[in-house]
């Protein structure tokens, strides 16, 4: 390697454009580099990890609640809700909404409530029938609290890519075992199954015209409607005993925020 970079490339008559920038290249990579990073082993790895403490010891519910708040920050719609009171919250947030596709591994009891007409996609319709189908009900693999981020993959829970960008409506079921804290964390879920098409989303699809106006539903759904699953409260003391140690009071079953 040479100790003394070559000058940097003008332009002279006859040198394209072409000639040019990759003369420049040559001589930028003839540079010695200032850094001792030469192999894979070298690079600093003082970056935010999955196994953080913040990660780790961050309490579960405070994680949901950060969760809730970054997607209203979106724009979305955040439904508050518990396992037993979750059919209500699904046909709470398809409300309005006259039918529903839904992929084959969605759980029956999720539309139990649900007064629209629910159709279970076999792969068949493409964009033009999707098109006329109000909502979509889909489940999702992982919630990143942080960035406000629902990482949806491929399966039959939360349905082929087309399911969720071309209805109107999104109504996406998180339970709490599915939500982290970071980033890292949630790519360390992905990695799981590395080789699947994932989508990621972070609030309704919207976008900004040349003065900043904000546009939803250019790139997908307008609507998006996320039914946060909540563990079940403690059971209320009988009267007369003494609530355990550190236990929390109950907390409402169903619970609704928007922004």
């Amino acid at each position: 390697m040479s100790t003394r970079p070559a000058p940097r490339p003008v332009r002279t008559p006859g040198l394209s454009a072409k000639e040019e920038i990759m003369a420049r290249l040559r001589a930028a990579l003839d540079v010695p580099r200032r850094d001792a990073v030469t192999e894979a082993d070298d690079v600093p790895r003082d970056y935010q990890r999955a196994d953080d403490r913040q990660e780790v010891s961050t309490d579960p519910a405070k994680v949901r609640d950060v969760l809730a708040q970054r997607i209203a920050d979106y724009r979305a719609t955040v439904h508050r809700t518990t396992p037993s009171q979750l059919p209500a919250a699904i046909a709470e947030a398809l409300d309005g909404a006259g039918s529903v596709i839904v992929p084959p591994g969605v759980p029956e009891g999720w539309t139990a409530q649900v007064a629209a007409t629910v159709q279970v996609d076999d792969g068949t319709p493409g964009p033009r029938e999707l098109d006329v189908i109000d909502a979509v009900l889909t489940g999702c693999h992982t919630a990143i609290a942080v960035t406000g981020t629902l990482v949806l993959r491929s399966d039959d829970l939360s349905g082929r890519r087309a399911l969720t960008l071309v209805p109107d409506r999104h109504v996406v079921v998180v339970q709490a075992d599915q939500v982290v804290l970071g980033v890292p964390k949630g790519i360390e879920r992905m990695g799981e199954d590395p080789a699947s098409p994932w989508t990621l989303i972070s609030g309704p699809s919207a976008t900004s015209d040349i003065e900043l106006e904000r546009v939803e539903g250019v790139h997908g759904p307008r609507q998006l409607h996320v039914v946060l699953v909540d563990p079940e409260p403690e059971p209320e003391p009988e009267p007369g005993s003494a609530a355990p140690d550190g236990a929390a009071p109950s907390a409402p079953t169903s619970q609704e925020t928007s922004r």
